[in-house]
């Protein structure tokens, strides 16, 4: 919050007379430019050959945010149409307020309309949080839904400080490692810092999307495809960004992937929907036969009702339980043991469970003594398969940033909002929030970086355009939007350098991207 912000702007919110006249409409129709360095806040630091980290503050000398309050659209949507901004107007002023009307138009997405997305309205415009929270209450008070807001978040206006870091990894120069990691079990969670400290990691950014309440699955486990040593250990929430690190990270690319796991018992075959996650459940939806949907959908749970899941050794947890039937495989793929869901994954062997439909066939072919195999696809969206070496990992989140040098934020189809429900996925895509981003460069360089965000006044974030904008003026000719919110996090020399969002502090995350200081000797961990 800044302190300096003119006591003129304070107390706008009641209405002093009738003769006001009609709300101020204020017509945004292009997004405001990323905001310059402040070159006497910037740091660069050379961590090893062939690593640097810069980090320093975006500012906007002529942004002025403040606190107001917003009336929530209809259907629990941030907007609505010009119809309901000028009737919810009409009636905030014989309510006496003094109501103004905001247009809010479409990002620069490759894949949702553009012009108007709706309309705000909004009240006052005050120095602290707490002018805005009384004005809010006495809105409230008057029958509406509103919340007190701060305007540096909207992407409409320009952000007065964003502090950011951004790491440069050069394959050319850089003798170590880059890789994905869970570290321990896909079941734990785990901060990106305490993971860097124990790894003695140069740089370290925080993954993918994973489950954060028991609801929704197994805490720590991932919502999107991961692979860490060669390993496929999740599968994909229909096609997604992914970041691919080959080679321990000597030769990386940014895709959207795919993936298959069929399982075969002699002739007859099934198909795998899932590994390392409770059956039926499937958080961020995205597979066959998901309902409501199978397309991807952030922070949504799909249920599937015939459903076949794959738990490898790197569950160390206590297996889900419930009805279904589970088969105990050995290193071979043998059959072990058949019986009811329950217990833990034997060292060096596996565990296929199965409902519904999936544990009739787990019934009728998983024979004692004979062998299960199970083919694992994974593909990019032209069709090229992924083939996994011990050396490989892959992190993965959405969307897609920046694709061949142009900015291609594909947000509707990756499923982080939804053009025909502004309620779902507003303020996740088009509201300033904390980033972790990756890109590569034309040299094949790895960029990660992160911008923090949710702290008025001292750091708004990044909406996804801003940053894939960002990414593009980092020099990244690919680039994907990684885990973010209190998630964000960039260790270097296993130290937290950015400021996270979470009150708690440092937010316990699945899988991380560590860039470490020697060619890691690749085994089964």
């Amino acid at each position: 919050m800044r302190n300096e912000e003119s006591t003129a702007r304070r107390g706008l919110g009641v209405r002093m007379g009738a003769a006001l006249g009609a709300a101020v409409v204020v017509a945004v129709i292009q997004p405001p430019a990323l905001a310059a360095p402040d070159a006497g806040s910037w740091t660069t630091e050379t961590v090893a050959p062939g690593v640097r980290v810069r980090a320093g503050v975006l500012r906007d000398a002529d942004a002025e945010p403040s606190w107001t309050v917003t009336v929530q659209g209809p259907g629990a949507a941030p907007l609505g149409d010009r119809s309901w901004a000028d009737a919810t107007a009409g009636r905030l002023r014989d309510a006496w307020f003094e109501p103004r009307v905001e247009r809010v138009v479409w990002p620069a997405y490759a894949d949702t309309p553009h012009g108007t997305m709706g309309w705000r309205v909004r009240v006052g415009s005050y120095a602290t949080t707490g002018e805005a929270q009384s004005t809010r209450e006495k809105v409230a008070a008057a029958g509406f839904t509103a919340v007190a807001e701060w305007t540096g978040y909207d992407a409409q206006r320009p952000a007065d400080r964003e502090s950011v870091h951004v790491a440069v990894i050069d394959p050319a120069r850089f003798t170590g490692t880059v890789a994905a990691t869970h570290d321990s079990s896909v079941a734990d969670r785990e901060t990106t810092s305490s993971v860097a400290a124990k790894r003695h990691s140069l740089i370290a950014v925080n993954g993918g999307f994973f489950i954060t309440a028991d609801a929704d699955g197994v805490q720590g486990t991932m919502a999107g495809i991961s692979a860490y040593d060669g390993e496929l250990e999740s599968m994909a929430a229909g096609s997604r960004a992914a970041l691919i690190l080959a080679d321990g990270g000597r030769h990386a690319r940014i895709a959207d992937l795919t993936s298959t796991v069929t399982a075969r018992a002699g002739s007859s075959t099934y198909a795998v929907q899932g590994i390392n996650r409770v059956p039926g459940k499937v958080r961020n939806c995205g597979r066959p036969g998901a309902t409501p949907t199978e397309s991807p959908r952030q922070d949504l749970t799909c249920s599937e009702a015939d459903d076949l899941v794959k738990f490898t050794p790197r569950f160390r947890a206590e297996l889900p339980s419930g009805p279904g039937t589970q088969v105990v495989l050995d290193a071979d793929g043998r059959v072990v043991s058949t019986g009811s869901r329950g217990g833990t994954v034997p060292a060096g062997g596996s565990v296929l469970q199965g409902i519904g439909a999936a544990s009739d066939w787990l019934t009728a072919h998983a024979r004692r003594g004979e062998r299960i195999a199970l083919e694992e696809v994974v593909r990019d969206t032209s069709g090229r398969r992924v083939r996994l070496d011990a050396d490989d990992s892959i992190v993965s989140a959405a969307p897609t940033l920046v694709k061949d040098g142009h900015i291609a934020v594909d947000a509707a189809t990756e499923g982080t909002l939804d053009p025909k429900n502004l309620a779902f996925g507003y303020a996740w895509s088009n509201v300033r929030q904390p980033r972790t981003m990756a890109g590569l460069d034309k040299q094949g360089r790895l960029i990660l970086a992160t911008v923090d965000g949710r702290q008025p006044g001292v750091s708004e974030g990044f909406t996804l355009e801003e940053a894939a904008r960002f990414m593009r003026s980092q020099g990244a000719v690919q680039a994907l939007n990684l885990d973010g919110g209190g998630s964000t996090a960039m260790a270097v020399n296993g130290k937290l350098a950015n400021i996270t969002s979470d009150a708690t502090g440092e937010r316990a995350v699945g899988d991380t991207v560590q860039v470490l200081p020697w060619r890691e000797p690749y085994r089964h961990r």
